[in-house]
């Protein structure tokens, strides 16, 4: 994973939770484009993080995870979408799950929960195979222990240490049962990862009682990336 800070001219803003695409032309003229989940909060300055994990067989992640250095350009087209965001005056309280680096476009939503100084609840269910894994762990780490309101809790699917107390399972009815706030409290719930991880969380939240217009969700399969 690497996290790319980039100075884009002339950028409008985004809100937490959109994506751009980005665009690589290749010396012969060949194109090819993937789309990144901004990760970092909305801000007054031209700048935006995009956290790219990199696919070996893939056309873009190796040469932005890779080769990418200090001074290079890239295409973006975006910011896009409008579904799938969080604003503060939207409330909460906030439940997010997230697989993968489907933590991206949350951790967005987190930077900016912490930015504006909003004391909205907030819950993080994320699903990864070791603790190495881990998507902005150290930050993460932090977020969780200050007493701001955001409870974080990981379940590793596949290796866990041997001093690890946490879930160790992929994310199902059982766990978010245990997680989720009661329907009662309507929650606001993200939910952002591989399709079949959206598939099983968004149905199991539904038929735990909550209201579906409630539940945003994006996903993403095998990309090439």
């Amino acid at each position: 994973m690497r996290s790319l800070d980039l100075a884009v001219p002339g950028w409008p803003g985004h809100r937490a939770g959109q994506h751009v695409d980005v665009r690589l032309t290749a010396d012969d003229g060949y194109q090819t484009q993937r789309s990144y989940s901004i990760a970092s909060a909305p801000s007054t300055d031209e700048r935006l993080t995009l956290t790219v994990e990199r696919l070996d067989d893939g056309e873009v992640s190796p040469y932005l995870a890779g080769e990418l250095r200090a001074g290079d350009k890239l295409e973006l087209r975006g910011p896009i979408g409008g579904y799938f965001v969080w604003e503060p005056a939207a409330g909460g309280p906030l439940l997010f799950v997230a697989g993968g680096s489907g933590i991206c476009p949350l951790m967005a939503m987190l930077r900016l929960r912490q930015a504006a100084m909003s004391t909205v609840p907030a819950r993080l269910l994320y699903s990864s195979r070791s603790l190495e894994d881990v998507i902005y762990r150290d930050e993460l780490d932090r977020l969780g222990s200050t007493g701001s309101g955001v409870e974080v809790m990981l379940t590793l699917t596949r290796e866990q240490p041997g001093t690890w107390n946490g879930l160790r399972r992929r994310i199902d009815s059982e766990m978010l049962h245990a997680v989720a706030w009661p329907p009662a409290e309507q929650p606001l719930i993200f939910v952002c990862g591989p399709t079949p991880l959206v598939e099983t969380a968004a149905n199991a939240l539904v038929n735990l009682g909550h209201e579906p217009a409630r539940i945003k969700t994006e996903r993403f399969g095998p990309t090439g990336g």
